[in-house]
């Protein structure tokens, strides 16, 4: 089992994948900066982000569930970017369905875990979330 989401494959590939987007984005016209590069560099990276963020709440199973779901979004999103600059011909078709494919491979991979929420949600052996509440903040 990983210990942080560093550790885990899917996020060490959508981590991948948004290198790459970034750098075919480095190419894409400069009245695009604020625009299609913008969007289709967050997204890509929102992928990572959205998969740190529920390593870190897993705690809480629907959390966890709900931004891995998140990060599906965030990978559809960013094929759908894709599917734009593939039509503006800002990338080639041989790009466009290997990144394509990886987002459907990460994708893929999102869905597993969220089938398997329950394994990543447990506690770690030796943790006691009961003596947080045990000795709760005094009153003011």
């Amino acid at each position: 089992m990983a210990k942080t989401f560093r550790e885990l494959e899917v996020w060490k590939l959508g981590f991948k994948a948004a290198q790459e987007v970034f750098r075919f984005t480095k190419d894409f016209p400069k009245e695009e900066r604020y625009s299609l590069t913008d969007q289709i560099r967050r997204a890509s990276r929102a992928v990572t982000a959205m998969i740190a963020e529920a390593w870190g709440r897993r705690r809480y199973r629907a959390v966890f569930v709900n931004k891995l779901d998140e990060a599906i979004g965030e990978a559809n999103e960013t094929q759908s970017w894709l599917a734009h600059a593939l039509r503006c011909e800002y990338i080639t078709a041989a790009d466009f369905k290997a990144l394509d494919t990886e987002y459907q491979r990460i994708g893929g991979k999102l869905n597993r875990m969220i089938d398997r929420a329950d394994d990543f949600c447990k506690f770690a052996p030796d943790t006691d979330y009961r003596a947080v509440t045990k000795n709760p903040p005094p009153s003011q």
